[in-house]
């Protein structure tokens, strides 16, 4: 797990500052090591860094002023091969392949034997080496061999091409900014700003989608220009014409697995999962499991005691959370392993508010306790903390799927939208309700944000009459049953929120998370699944219920889903702090005239419900994003 980013710069060579920069941005994710290599796409040459382990030092000159046209840098969190034969960027026997790779590929020690067998040899124990000869052999085929999380920046200039590639549900973020001049490519967007090339502009669509999804649709971001590259895609830039091309090489499998019980399904997801635990508990540093109470992270635990007996666990505790805490430590004692719980207090959320909100790259509707959680792992000297992550996407966790079949029934009836002729409260989330036309709208009203007639109001008529509202372009296969939805889920729910929001948070304490529901050989089998299996519209995830029927206490299993969060709105509510915090920065808000301040009072003035909060909250973020990334640059 590390942080890497880089540029092409076309038409000139450019000073070694930007890559300084660029990866000091990014200096969180990686405090173990840094190292760079810069070209001028036929030579390169490998440096040290300020923060480089010795023998690195002793190895390759410190970069100070350099110019060039090529340049990639690494900072590094030593998970496997701690040694220095793990540093990045790492070259070729014959130097003219570099590769900066984020991220850990859970097979491959098979690929290695595969590699040996053609004649390869190895120096490290390191996966880095195990990618780069892979596309010696492979070229770009490689990527669809890898089961694991990664981002890649792979320099071959023998063949003068530079490729971006990134796993198959986005598990690693990857942005990337290009215009005629430049391309530039980082694991944050803070750090591609650190390049001279660019100035922050707000991409005002992103903002749309962000306020009514929750997340900014990819690849688009909330910067003008700056993309997030596609799950499961790589892109190829041509050293010589600037040419770019993007290639998916990895989409769900079409072919459905038939005539199978729900018994027999259960029993190859049960060996599946251990298959992908037992990969993911491989590391040569301390791992530990986050355990919020519920099915998900609970099962991870158990499954994981077989394969290594010292695992322990810990909680996060924050106000209304005593149930899953009681189930977690429930849990912990029928298999008997060490279980921490750390209470976070109001206090410590605000200590850190500023500072955690503005670390996310784009506004946000809610308090994220993935960055407490992250740093108490760091503070117990965890580096790598496995996670439930995934579950509620892969096998139908959420409740707006048990809605799905309502729905489907319900939408026959949207034409009555037309004949809602009053303007009341009421009368326009009924209109909202039945304007929900294909399955994006529906994943759209799933999603705790602004409703389209809310951000209508709130913006400005100069921004409105700028933003593309149609998100036609959004939309995936749109079948009209649950495997519409399931694509919704994972492309949208999954790699552009929450996996997202994972990495920002632990990448900010060095700590890596893994995600055992997320391997290529899970999700491929699941997916493949009849849907009757997967989904049955009455009770959620109910293939994974039955796996962990064998494992796991009755209590654990009837607890009703919840998620994972700090109770936002109540924190508004009821800590004046908070309230005069939100004040300071609305107030701010007003003043740029993006937004209209009338409504902004509006919604300030008539909080009735949890929602209502979250939209005040939008707001607020949004602002704390804009200081951050278009005034204190």
């Amino acid at each position: 797990m590390c942080g890497i980013c880089g540029y092409y710069s076309f038409r000139k060579e450019i000073s070694s500052k930007n890559i300084l920069e660029m990866n000091n941005a990014i200096r969180h994710r990686g405090p173990d090591d840094e190292g760079f290599w810069i070209s001028d796409g036929f030579y390169g040459k490998s440096f040290s860094g300020k923060d480089s382990i010795q023998k690195i030092k002793e190895t390759f000159p410190v970069l100070n002023e350099f110019s060039s046209k090529i340049a990639l840098g690494f900072r590094r969190l030593s998970i496997l091969d701690l040694s220095e034969k793990g540093h990045q960027p790492m070259l070729s026997d014959n130097d003219k392949i570099t590769i900066t790779f984020n991220g850990e590929i859970y097979n491959f020690k098979k690929l290695r034997k595969e590699l040996e067998i053609l004649g390869y040899h190895f120096k490290s124990n390191s996966d880095t080496e195990v990618i780069l000869k892979s596309y010696e052999e492979w070229g770009t085929e490689m990527f669809s061999r890898f089961d694991g999380m990664f981002a890649i920046a792979l320099v071959d200039l023998e063949k003068q091409k530079l490729i971006l590639g990134r796993d198959r549900v986005g598990l690693k973020p990857l942005f990337y900014f290009k215009n005629e001049n430049v391309l530039v490519w980082a694991s944050e967007i803070k750090s591609i700003l650190k390049n001279e090339y660019i100035k922050p502009e707000i991409n005002w669509n992103g903002v749309y989608t962000n306020f009514l999804f929750q997340t900014t649709l990819a690849p688009e971001t909330c910067f003008q220009n700056i993309f997030s590259l596609d799950p499961a895609s790589f892109l190829v830039l041509d050293l010589n014409d600037f040419s770019i091309s993007k290639q998916l090489y990895w989409n769900f499998p079409t072919k459905k697995i038939e005539n199978i019980t729900a018994e027999e399904a259960a029993a190859k997801v049960d060996g599946l999962l251990a298959e992908s635990i037992k990969e993911q508990l491989f590391a040569d540093v301390p791992v530990t499991s986050m355990m919020s109470g519920g099915i998900d992270s609970t099962l991870i635990t158990a499954k994981a005691k077989p394969f290594k007996s010292d695992i322990n666990a810990f909680t996060i505790s924050y106000q209304f959370s005593e149930s899953e805490v009681k189930n977690a430590s429930l849990m912990a004692e029928k298999i008997d392993i060490q279980h921490d719980v750390k209470k976070v207090s109001d206090e410590e959320i605000l200590n850190q508010l500023k500072e955690n909100v503005q670390h996310f790259e784009e506004p946000y509707s809610s308090l994220e306790v993935l960055m407490n959680a992250a740093e108490f792992a760091k503070n117990k000297g965890f580096k790598v903390v496995l996670s439930g992550n995934g579950a509620d996407e892969l096998f139908a966790g959420y409740s707006h799927s048990i809605k799905l079949n309502k729905w489907l029934s319900m939408r026959k009836f949207n034409a009555v939208r037309h004949f809602i002729f009053t303007n009341d409260d009421f009368s326009r989330k009924v209109k909202n309700y039945f304007s929900q036309d294909d399955m994006l709208d529906f994943f759209r009203q799933s999603q705790v944000g602004m409703k389209p007639f809310e951000a209508k109001s709130i913006f400005s008529d100069v921004v409105f009459n700028t933003i593309k509202t149609n998100l036609k372009d959004k939309k995936l296969s749109e079948t009209k049953d649950y495997q519409g939805l399931f694509e919704y889920d994972m492309k949208y729910s999954l790699s552009s929120h929450h996996v997202f929001r994972d990495d920002l948070s632990a990448m900010k304490y060095g700590v890596e998370f893994r995600y055992p529901y997320l391997s290529n050989d899970l999700i491929d089998y699941v997916s493949s699944l009849p849907e009757k299996l997967r989904y049955n519209g009455i009770k959620n995830k109910p293939l994974l219920r039955k796996v962990a029927d064998q494992y796991l206490p009755a209590e654990i299993l009837k607890m009703p889903k919840r998620g994972f969060s700090f109770p936002l709105a109540h924190f508004i509510k009821t800590e004046p702090k908070v309230r005069e915090f939100i004040l300071e920065n609305l107030n701010s808000l007003k003043k740029r005239n993006f937004f209209k301040p009338e409504i902004i009072d509006q919604w300030w003035n008539n909080e009735k419900n949890e929602y209502d909060c979250v939209k005040i909250w939008q707001l607020v973020t949004f602002e704390l994003w804009y200081q951050k990334y278009f005034e204190n640059q």
